[in-house]
Parts: structure tokens; C-alpha cells; sequence
């Protein structure tokens, strides 16, 4: 009887140890289990913000080309790009959530640029013609521009009639170098790559009028002395932003901010700031 009892208690003692056992060894597998809680609270802090917004790209920077050498719409004082042109793009691009880069180039080198994907738009006091329209597409229009004529204080050439037959000078790929050419014939005009040339050249005399916008103009001539503006404007012309052919959503975001800009009066404020009422 003793014999049995005793066999039954290692029975006994021997299953306690089993299950003992059988409930230590999910503890034990829990430290290499993929599906462990602990190893998805780490994976979960791996994608906090922080180092999400290290890999976050940086604002926009938009690249605009233009020609700064157009006072008062775009030129240089020192190292900085002014003007209302550049004012206005940087009004845009906040609007837009980016910056403004400035990219200065000749200015028959624009639409090419901006073609080519070189730039994201070109602003330089760029007049909307039929020939540009095939090329680029073009925004509302932000400003109005006047073509006016300059000569010397005793020219003999008054009105628009007296520049038939007269050496031109224009500034290449403008609209006065278009307009020029086909009233008063290409062999006439003279195209430099910026206006003030076409003006040194006008005080050389080696042209006799100088074609180009008439704030510039305006510039021009109470810079230098001995010239004047004819009282007759030669064009009346709309200012426009060119962005690649197609590109309908970047044409349509310039077209909403410009618009926003227009209705708080933000760009009638840069106007003024550079063109005086007169």
C-alpha cells in the first residue's frame, strides 16, 4: 500500500512539474515573436513626426526668367533684383506656398527658358502677341504697358510718321523690335540686347529713335541728358506671365493668386510704389 502511495505521489509531482514547464515557455518565445506588442510600440515611435518632417520637402522655390534691365518693372540695385515685376512674382510665389528665384538672361532667351523647363514662368514686362501665343501660354494680364518713341531734344522726327526711313533702335525680341520691323521695315532697325545700348547707341547717333516701354523710357531719359519722349505713344500693350505650353496647373495657380492679389490691392500698391501718379 505504501509502495502504492508512494508511486502515485511522483505521479503527482511529476505532472505539477509538467505544467509548470508548459507555462513558462510562451514567456519564453515572446522575446523573438514578430508579433509582440512591444516590438510594435518601437515600430510606431520609428514614424513619429519629427523624423517624418526631416523628409518632408522644403517650400517651392520658383524660378523666374527675366531681363533686369527694364526699369521700373525689373532691374538691379547692388546684388538685389527690384522692381515691380519681381515684387509681384514674390507676392505670387507666397501665395503659392514657395519662394522666388530670379533668374536674369537676355531677354529673346525667355521664352526659350521657359520652354525648356529652365524656369517655371517668365515675367519681364512681356506683352501677349499672336507669335508668343504659339509658343508659350500666357496668364491674365497684371499691367498695361505703353511702346513709346525717344529721340534727341532737337530731332527733326515729331510724330510717328517722321521715323519712316530712320535708323531705329530696339531692344531684340520686344515688341518694339516686332512693331518696328513690320512698319518700318527690318532693314531700319537696329536690335540691341538690352534697351540702355539701343539708347548709348541713340546719343552716338547711330540710330535716330529708340523704341521701347515708356516707363523704362522714362527712365532712361531723366538719366541722361539731351533726350525726350515723343508725346504720341506708339502701342498700348498688356502685361503678361509666359509659362510652358500646357502646364494648365501652374498657369491656373498664377491665374488664382494673381487674382487674389488684384482684389486685396497688392499690385496696384507695388505699381505705385515705382510709377508716380503723374
Amino acid at each position: 500500500m505504501k509502495k502504492i502511495f508512494a508511486l502515485l505521489l511522483c505521479v503527482a509531482m511529476l505532472a505539477v512539474c509538467f505544467i509548470g514547464c508548459a507555462e513558462t515557455t510562451p514567456d519564453d518565445g515572446n522575446k523573438d515573436n514578430p508579433a509582440d506588442t512591444t516590438v510594435g510600440d518601437d515600430t510606431t515611435a520609428g514614424d513619429d513626426t519629427t523624423a517624418g518632417n526631416e523628409d518632408e520637402p522644403s517650400a517651392k522655390v520658383f524660378k523666374m526668367g527675366t531681363n533686369a534691365a527694364f526699369p521700373p518693372y525689373e532691374f538691379k540695385e547692388g546684388d538685389k533684383f527690384v522692381g515691380i515685376d519681381v515684387e509681384i512674382a514674390t507676392a505670387i510665389a507666397e501665395k503659392l506656398g514657395g519662394t522666388l528665384e530670379v533668374v536674369d538672361m537676355e531677354f529673346d532667351s525667355i521664352i526659350t527658358a521657359v520652354q525648356q523647363g529652365e524656369v517655371d514662368f517668365g515675367m519681364a514686362g512681356m506683352t501677349v502677341t499672336d507669335e508668343r501665343l504659339l509658343e508659350v501660354d500666357f496668364t491674365s494680364s497684371y499691367a498695361t504697358g505703353v511702346q513709346s518713341v525717344i529721340v534727341l531734344e532737337d530731332s527733326d522726327i515729331a510724330t510717328l510718321d517722321d521715323l519712316a526711313g530712320k535708323k531705329i533702335g530696339v531692344q531684340l525680341g520686344t515688341t518694339g523690335d516686332i512693331h518696328a520691323s513690320d512698319d518700318y521695315g527690318a532693314e531700319n532697325v537696329t536690335k540691341y540686347g538690352k534697351g540702355a545700348d539701343a539708347v548709348i547707341a541713340l546719343k552716338g547717333g547711330d540710330v535716330n529713335a529708340v523704341i521701347i516701354d515708356n516707363e523704362p523710357a522714362k527712365a532712361f531719359v531723366a538719366e541722361n541728358e539731351g533726350l525726350k519722349i515723343l508725346d504720341t505713344d506708339y502701342a498700348i500693350e498688356d502685361y503678361a506671365i509666359a509659362v510652358k505650353k500646357d502646364n494648365t496647373q501652374l498657369l491656373d495657380d498664377i491665374n488664382e493668386a494673381l487674382e487674389a492679389l488684384t482684389e486685396d490691392g497688392t499690385i496696384d500698391a507695388i505699381i505705385a510704389k515705382f510709377i508716380k501718379a503723374e
